[in-house]
């Protein structure tokens, strides 16, 4: 996992982040930030965690249970995280937000400004 982290320890906040399914379907994520850190055996690590709204991503597994989750870190930082393993909060009104927790699960894909503007533009981003 060491080699999948292209960063140095430090908490990093997250310009713009989707959760995007095969058909193209997106949850934009509120306030999101990752944590690089020094994990067991000395490997780095990452963690991320932001506020979601539960029912929005129920809407997005309704179809596909294969969910990516698009970042954009700022200036030329912007990965597609396959697969991300995702924990959140049980939260069971649909106008309540809650923590969601996301971790790697395979290594990130970084996207020039063109692959990342291209596949942004065809988001279609689901709301409450």
């Amino acid at each position: 996992m060491k080699d999948w982290i292209p960063f140095q320890e430090g908490i990093y906040r997250i310009e713009n982040a989707f959760l995007i399914s095969t058909d193209l379907k997106a949850v934009k994520l509120q306030e999101p930030v990752i944590e690089i850190y020094q994990g067991f055996g000395g490997k780095l690590q990452m963690k991320g965690r932001c506020m979601v709204r539960n029912a929005l991503i129920v809407a997005l597994l309704e179809d596909s249970d294969d969910i990516d989750l698009l970042l954009d870190l700022g200036a030329t930082f912007k990965y597609r995280m396959p697969q991300p393993e995702l924990n959140a909060g049980k939260v069971f009104n649909p106008d309540i937000n809650s923590t969601m927790q996301f971790f790697p699960s395979k290594p990130w894909k970084n996207l020039t400004e063109t692959e990342y503007d291209n596949l942004r533009s065809r988001l279609q981003i689901l709301s409450s």
